[in-house]
């Protein structure tokens, strides 16, 4: 379980103090409270600057609020950034910011031998998360040579061999083709039915639209929407953000 309580962010602030200081400041998050349960498809939906990136990254730690609570399984992500980090895997936009390893292998093993693990629990991790993006038996391929939809699963891979209860992804399928962005999407459906959260940030819902339980959708930094899919699309489209089309927010055929 993620819980965010009043939580504010801004940005910006210069080098002065008390007032001056908070009036050159940007707020990107203002005053969000909203609990994600474990096992939850949540879609974090809204335009460029909403706010939406800086929101998901308080989960873990990567950004530290300036006001409010972010707590996770209980614990506060600032007591224990590595329990955090651990429960929240992050997969980034741009999947060349985090792939940090010449070979496949090397990289997903990367977060789980920084853990401590034995080579044999990191091994089965390796073995594991690459199965879950159908990767499997690719440890030894060079990343520089793979398509983007193949580093956008290896750098799911890699947030899963961390064992995470949730699996955060930013903009996961810009840039994608039409077959990249289909496996992936299938990716994050067999995910989800095994029982892991997963948290897509997107300002474009014809791809996650029918695996979404619920939408947040922000402006301004705020939560204007919080609703199933069917009742959020009325609203989405005034927030900036592209729907399918009617019709299309059932679920597919199993």
């Amino acid at each position: 379980m993620i819980d965010l309580d009043g939580v504010t962010c801004r940005y910006g602030r210069g080098g002065g103090d008390g007032d001056a200081d908070a009036a050159v400041a940007t707020v990107a998050v203002d005053d969000v409270s909203l609990s994600v349960p474990d096992g939850e498809f949540l879609v974090v939906a809204g335009a460029n600057g909403s706010g939406k990136t800086t929101l998901v990254r308080t989960f873990n730690g990567l950004v530290e609020p300036d006001a409010g609570t972010v707590t996770v399984n209980g614990t506060p992500v600032d007591e224990d950034l590595v329990a955090a980090r651990s429960a929240v895997g992050m997969v980034f936009q741009d999947p060349r910011d985090q792939l940090v390893a010449a070979t496949v292998g090397a990289d997903v093993a990367f977060g789980p031998e920084n853990l401590g693990l034995s080579h044999d629990e990191i091994d089965r991790r390796v073995a594991d998360a690459l199965a879950a993006v159908n990767m499997a038996g690719r440890e030894r391929e060079r990343i520089d040579s793979l398509s983007g939809g193949e580093r956008e699963r290896v750098a799911i891979a890699g947030a899963l061999a961390m064992d995470p209860d949730h699996l955060v992804l930013d903009e996961p399928f810009t840039g994608l083709d039409e077959p990249a962005r289909r496996s992936v999407v299938d990716r994050l459906r067999a995910l989800h039915r095994g029982g892991t959260g997963v948290v897509v940030v997107t300002h474009d819902l014809r791809d996650v639209a029918a695996l979404a339980d619920r939408i947040v959708g922000l402006a301004d930094g705020r939560v204007a929407v919080d609703a199933p899919p069917d009742e959020a699309v009325s609203a989405l489209p005034g927030l900036d953000v592209r729907v399918p089309e009617s019709g299309k927010f059932a679920s597919p055929a199993e």
